[in-house]
Protein backbone atom coordinates (compact mmCIF):
# COMPACT_ATOMS: atom_id res chain seq x y z
CA UNK A 1 0.00 0.00 0.00
CA UNK A 2 1.50 3.61 -1.14
CA UNK A 3 1.32 6.12 1.81
CA UNK A 4 0.21 9.44 1.65
CA UNK A 5 1.79 11.78 -0.89
CA UNK A 6 1.84 15.54 -0.91
CA UNK A 7 -0.83 16.88 -3.97
CA UNK A 8 -0.90 20.79 -5.06
CA UNK A 9 -3.50 21.79 -6.64
CA UNK A 10 -2.92 23.30 -10.44
CA UNK A 11 -5.92 23.73 -11.84
CA UNK A 12 -10.03 23.57 -11.53
CA UNK A 13 -12.29 23.34 -14.45
CA UNK A 14 -16.03 23.31 -13.85
CA UNK A 15 -18.36 20.11 -15.47
CA UNK A 16 -21.48 21.13 -14.35
CA UNK A 17 -23.21 23.45 -11.69
CA UNK A 18 -21.72 21.09 -8.76
CA UNK A 19 -19.08 19.27 -11.00
CA UNK A 20 -15.61 19.88 -10.75
CA UNK A 21 -12.26 18.17 -12.69
CA UNK A 22 -9.54 18.92 -10.04
CA UNK A 23 -6.03 18.87 -11.36
CA UNK A 24 -3.43 17.91 -8.56
CA UNK A 25 1.04 17.78 -9.55
CA UNK A 26 1.87 14.83 -7.19
CA UNK A 27 5.68 14.65 -6.98
CA UNK A 28 7.02 11.01 -7.98
CA UNK A 29 3.59 9.52 -8.35
CA UNK A 30 3.54 6.36 -9.31
CA UNK A 31 1.25 5.68 -12.02
CA UNK A 32 -1.92 4.37 -12.17
CA UNK A 33 -4.30 2.27 -13.93
CA UNK A 34 -7.65 3.76 -15.80
CA UNK A 35 -10.32 3.01 -13.57
CA UNK A 36 -8.47 3.37 -10.42
CA UNK A 37 -9.04 5.90 -7.33
CA UNK A 38 -7.41 8.05 -4.60
CA UNK A 39 -8.42 8.68 -1.32
CA UNK A 40 -7.71 12.31 -0.30
CA UNK A 41 -6.94 13.76 3.14
CA UNK A 42 -7.42 17.12 4.83
CA UNK A 43 -5.81 18.27 7.41
CA UNK A 44 -7.53 21.27 9.54
CA UNK A 45 -5.43 23.95 11.63
CA UNK A 46 -6.69 22.23 14.78
CA UNK A 47 -5.78 18.40 13.58
CA UNK A 48 -8.89 17.51 12.62
CA UNK A 49 -8.64 15.19 9.52
CA UNK A 50 -11.00 14.02 7.11
CA UNK A 51 -10.95 11.64 4.06
CA UNK A 52 -12.50 10.89 0.99
CA UNK A 53 -12.36 8.60 -2.32
CA UNK A 54 -12.42 10.24 -5.73
CA UNK A 55 -12.09 8.63 -9.12
CA UNK A 56 -9.20 9.92 -11.36
CA UNK A 57 -10.63 11.32 -14.75
CA UNK A 58 -7.53 10.38 -16.86
CA UNK A 59 -4.72 7.95 -17.71
CA UNK A 60 -1.84 8.54 -15.95
CA UNK A 61 0.49 11.55 -16.66
CA UNK A 62 3.85 12.07 -15.57
CA UNK A 63 3.10 13.58 -12.07
CA UNK A 64 -0.08 14.64 -12.55
CA UNK A 65 -3.21 13.32 -11.47
CA UNK A 66 -6.69 14.58 -12.39
CA UNK A 67 -9.79 14.18 -10.23
CA UNK A 68 -13.65 14.36 -10.22
CA UNK A 69 -15.28 15.71 -7.45
CA UNK A 70 -19.42 16.39 -7.57
CA UNK A 71 -20.17 18.56 -4.65
CA UNK A 72 -23.61 17.14 -2.74
CA UNK A 73 -25.50 19.87 -0.38
CA UNK A 74 -24.39 19.93 2.84
CA UNK A 75 -21.47 18.01 2.05
CA UNK A 76 -18.33 18.12 4.46
CA UNK A 77 -15.28 17.86 2.03
CA UNK A 78 -16.18 18.19 -1.49
CA UNK A 79 -17.48 21.30 -1.86
CA UNK A 80 -14.61 22.48 -0.62
CA UNK A 81 -12.41 20.92 -2.79
CA UNK A 82 -14.93 21.99 -5.57
CA UNK A 83 -15.23 25.45 -4.88
CA UNK A 84 -12.74 26.42 -2.01
CA UNK A 85 -9.44 25.09 -1.75
CA UNK A 86 -7.09 27.65 -3.50
CA UNK A 87 -4.50 26.38 -6.61
CA UNK A 88 -1.67 26.06 -5.11
CA UNK A 89 -2.69 24.81 -2.25
CA UNK A 90 -1.66 21.37 -0.97
CA UNK A 91 -4.06 17.92 0.17
CA UNK A 92 -2.78 14.57 0.89
CA UNK A 93 -3.47 11.84 -1.79
CA UNK A 94 -3.15 7.76 -1.33
CA UNK A 95 -3.16 5.84 -4.22
CA UNK A 96 -3.64 4.81 -6.82
CA UNK A 97 -6.04 2.06 -5.44
CA UNK A 98 -8.48 -0.59 -6.67
CA UNK A 99 -7.39 -3.50 -8.54
CA UNK A 100 -10.98 -5.03 -9.50
CA UNK A 101 -12.87 -1.65 -12.11
CA UNK A 102 -9.87 -1.23 -14.30
CA UNK A 103 -9.31 -1.41 -17.71
CA UNK A 104 -5.81 -1.16 -20.02
CA UNK A 105 -5.48 -1.14 -23.68
CA UNK A 106 -3.52 -4.70 -23.20
CA UNK A 107 -7.84 -6.07 -22.29
CA UNK A 108 -8.98 -6.89 -25.74
CA UNK A 109 -12.12 -6.58 -27.77
CA UNK A 110 -15.28 -4.68 -27.65
CA UNK A 111 -15.62 -2.12 -24.68
CA UNK A 112 -19.12 -0.80 -23.14
CA UNK A 113 -19.23 1.84 -20.73
CA UNK A 114 -22.53 2.50 -19.13
CA UNK A 115 -22.17 5.85 -16.45
CA UNK A 116 -24.79 7.21 -14.37
CA UNK A 117 -24.21 11.22 -13.65
CA UNK A 118 -20.79 11.81 -12.16
CA UNK A 119 -20.09 8.03 -12.54
CA UNK A 120 -18.54 8.88 -16.05
CA UNK A 121 -15.23 9.93 -14.19
CA UNK A 122 -13.57 6.76 -13.75
CA UNK A 123 -15.08 5.68 -17.48
CA UNK A 124 -13.87 8.33 -18.54
CA UNK A 125 -10.37 7.12 -17.67
CA UNK A 126 -10.70 4.29 -19.77
CA UNK A 127 -12.15 6.37 -22.74
CA UNK A 128 -9.57 8.39 -23.19
CA UNK A 129 -7.20 5.68 -22.88
CA UNK A 130 -8.65 3.64 -25.55
CA UNK A 131 -8.71 6.52 -28.25
CA UNK A 132 -5.14 7.27 -27.21
CA UNK A 133 -4.47 3.35 -28.28
CA UNK A 134 -5.79 4.01 -31.69
CA UNK A 135 -7.57 0.70 -31.47
CA UNK A 136 -10.36 -0.26 -33.99
CA UNK A 137 -12.24 -2.09 -32.06
CA UNK A 138 -15.78 -0.88 -31.28
CA UNK A 139 -16.31 0.93 -27.50
CA UNK A 140 -19.66 2.44 -27.07
CA UNK A 141 -20.61 4.75 -23.89
CA UNK A 142 -24.18 4.85 -22.64
CA UNK A 143 -24.47 7.86 -20.68
CA UNK A 144 -27.22 8.67 -18.00
CA UNK A 145 -28.23 12.33 -16.54
CA UNK A 146 -30.94 14.11 -15.85
CA UNK A 147 -30.76 16.70 -18.10
CA UNK A 148 -28.30 18.45 -20.63
CA UNK A 149 -26.75 20.61 -17.91
CA UNK A 150 -25.43 18.00 -15.90
CA UNK A 151 -23.46 16.23 -18.40
CA UNK A 152 -19.77 16.30 -17.85
CA UNK A 153 -17.31 16.44 -20.47
CA UNK A 154 -19.63 17.56 -23.12
CA UNK A 155 -17.20 19.38 -24.90
CA UNK A 156 -14.92 15.91 -25.32
CA UNK A 157 -17.85 13.35 -26.11
CA UNK A 158 -19.22 15.22 -28.85
CA UNK A 159 -16.00 15.18 -30.48
CA UNK A 160 -15.30 11.29 -30.32
CA UNK A 161 -15.41 9.98 -33.41
CA UNK A 162 -15.76 6.14 -34.89
CA UNK A 163 -15.06 3.66 -33.43
CA UNK A 164 -16.29 5.61 -30.10
CA UNK A 165 -20.14 5.65 -30.00
CA UNK A 166 -21.46 7.82 -27.66
CA UNK A 167 -25.08 7.34 -25.94
CA UNK A 168 -26.95 9.73 -24.19
CA UNK A 169 -30.09 8.84 -21.94
CA UNK A 170 -31.88 11.66 -20.29
CA UNK A 171 -34.22 10.76 -17.53
CA UNK A 172 -35.67 14.34 -16.39
CA UNK A 173 -35.16 16.42 -19.28
CA UNK A 174 -34.31 15.59 -22.79
CA UNK A 175 -33.25 18.34 -25.05
CA UNK A 176 -35.45 19.44 -27.76
CA UNK A 177 -34.79 17.14 -30.95
CA UNK A 178 -33.99 14.39 -29.30
CA UNK A 179 -34.81 11.06 -30.76
CA UNK A 180 -35.62 9.48 -27.02
CA UNK A 181 -38.01 10.74 -24.55
CA UNK A 182 -37.00 11.54 -21.25
CA UNK A 183 -36.69 8.47 -18.78
CA UNK A 184 -34.39 5.86 -17.33
CA UNK A 185 -32.88 2.91 -18.86
CA UNK A 186 -34.96 0.24 -19.97
CA UNK A 187 -34.91 -2.82 -21.79
CA UNK A 188 -35.39 -1.20 -25.26
CA UNK A 189 -31.93 0.67 -24.22
CA UNK A 190 -30.17 -2.54 -23.67
CA UNK A 191 -31.68 -4.54 -26.96
CA UNK A 192 -29.50 -2.20 -29.09
CA UNK A 193 -26.27 -3.32 -27.34
CA UNK A 194 -26.05 -6.83 -28.33
CA UNK A 195 -23.08 -8.93 -26.25
CA UNK A 196 -20.37 -10.85 -27.60
CA UNK A 197 -18.72 -13.41 -25.44
CA UNK A 198 -15.49 -10.98 -25.55
CA UNK A 199 -16.96 -7.32 -24.91
CA UNK A 200 -16.16 -5.97 -21.57
CA UNK A 201 -18.79 -3.65 -19.95
CA UNK A 202 -17.84 -1.58 -16.79
CA UNK A 203 -21.02 0.76 -15.04
CA UNK A 204 -20.62 3.24 -12.86
CA UNK A 205 -22.73 5.55 -10.95
CA UNK A 206 -25.06 6.13 -7.52
CA UNK A 207 -26.26 2.54 -6.19
CA UNK A 208 -29.76 2.21 -7.57
CA UNK A 209 -28.67 2.75 -10.89
CA UNK A 210 -26.12 0.54 -11.34
CA UNK A 211 -28.37 -2.44 -9.68
CA UNK A 212 -30.79 -1.54 -12.40
CA UNK A 213 -28.56 -1.31 -15.17
CA UNK A 214 -26.80 -4.77 -14.23
CA UNK A 215 -30.34 -6.25 -13.85
CA UNK A 216 -30.96 -4.78 -17.60
CA UNK A 217 -27.88 -6.48 -18.77
CA UNK A 218 -28.36 -9.91 -16.96
CA UNK A 219 -31.70 -9.60 -18.89
CA UNK A 220 -29.99 -9.26 -22.30
CA UNK A 221 -28.14 -12.09 -21.91
CA UNK A 222 -24.69 -10.57 -20.90
CA UNK A 223 -22.55 -12.81 -18.14
CA UNK A 224 -22.11 -12.06 -15.02
CA UNK A 225 -18.22 -11.96 -15.24
CA UNK A 226 -18.07 -9.73 -18.34
CA UNK A 227 -20.08 -7.09 -15.59
CA UNK A 228 -18.36 -4.78 -13.75
CA UNK A 229 -19.46 -2.61 -11.11
CA UNK A 230 -18.32 0.61 -9.24
CA UNK A 231 -21.27 2.69 -7.31
CA UNK A 232 -20.86 5.38 -4.96
CA UNK A 233 -23.91 6.74 -2.46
Amino acid sequence: MHGWRRARLTGRTDQTATGRTLKFEVPEWPGHLPGQHVDVRLTADDGYQAVRSYSLAAPADTDGIELGVQAPAGGEVSPYLADTLPVGAAVEVKGPLGGWFVWTPQDRGPLLLIAGGSGIVPLMAMLRARLASASDESCTLVYSVRDPDEVWYATELDAAEDPVRVLRIYTRRAPQGSERSAGRMTEGDVQGLPPSKDLRCYVCGPTGFVEHVSTLLLAGGYAPHQIRTERFG
